[in-house]
């Protein structure tokens, strides 16, 4: 499941995060990748540790949890810490798999889901599309406004297109679902959007209420929470 939303960044929170970049440390992105993917990954980041990264953590981080959408699609258990990439003329991320798990003993999280935040506006530069491949070998390039937020299964292949005019930033985060399965959280936000579909037309009539119910049952039997 592939959901592309809009506006999860305010004008003035993009203006803030922009002002911070200006003057933010940046190290080499290669530096986080696991070792199969430090040939192919070619930009660089935010150095965290900085009053700069704090700044911008926070943002993105109020920005992630106040959007409802991003809350109802993906059920957030936990996070990681938020990366900040940059790419340059000539800079790319070549074809990889995100690791399955990330951070440390104490902090770890699964990788359920990949969150790319764009914070570019796509007029400023050109390439640095994020691509992804299915298992049938189809490809789907993804350039969102700035502001905007994609959040596709982090077990799938993708990559980042080379920059070729401007330069392209971005932030990341992993996300560990409530709900494991795919499939599943796929279903229950078909349910979500069904209920909102009926309460749109009905209000809460009889079909709303079954549909509700049946959506917070299958959620109940099938969260993992601690």
């Amino acid at each position: 499941m592939i959901i592309c939303v809009p506006n999860v960044l305010t004008a003035g929170e993009l203006g803030t995060i922009h002002a911070e970049l200006q003057s933010a440390p940046y190290v080499d992105g290669a530096s986080t990748a696991g070792w199969s993917a430090r040939g192919v990954k070619k930009n660089r980041q935010v150095a965290p540790n900085t009053n700069n990264y704090a700044r911008l953590a926070d943002v993105v981080r109020d920005a992630f949890m106040r959007n409802g959408m991003l809350q109802a699609a993906l059920l957030p258990a936990s996070a990681t810490q938020v990366m900040f990439n940059r790419y340059d003329i000539g800079m790319e991320y070549g074809p990889h798999v995100d690791s399955p798990v990330m951070g440390g003993m104490g902090s770890a999280v699964r990788s359920d889901i990949a969150i790319t935040l764009f914070l570019s506006d796509p007029q400023s530069y050109a390439g640095g599309e994020l691509v992804m491949c299915n298992s049938g070998g189809m490809e789907y390039e993804f350039k969102l406004e700035a502001g905007a937020a994609i959040a596709y299964p982090a077990n799938t292949l993708h990559h980042v297109k080379p920059v070729t005019r401007g330069a392209r930033q971005a932030a990341i985060l992993w996300v560990q679902s409530m709900v494991r399965d795919p499939a599943r959280r796929e279903l229950l936000w078909d349910l979500e959007n069904a209920k909102r579909d009926i309460f749109g037309r009905e209000g809460k009539s009889a079909a709303f209420d079954a549909v509700s119910r049946s959506h917070a049952n299958l959620l109940r039997m099938w969260a993992e929470v601690a």
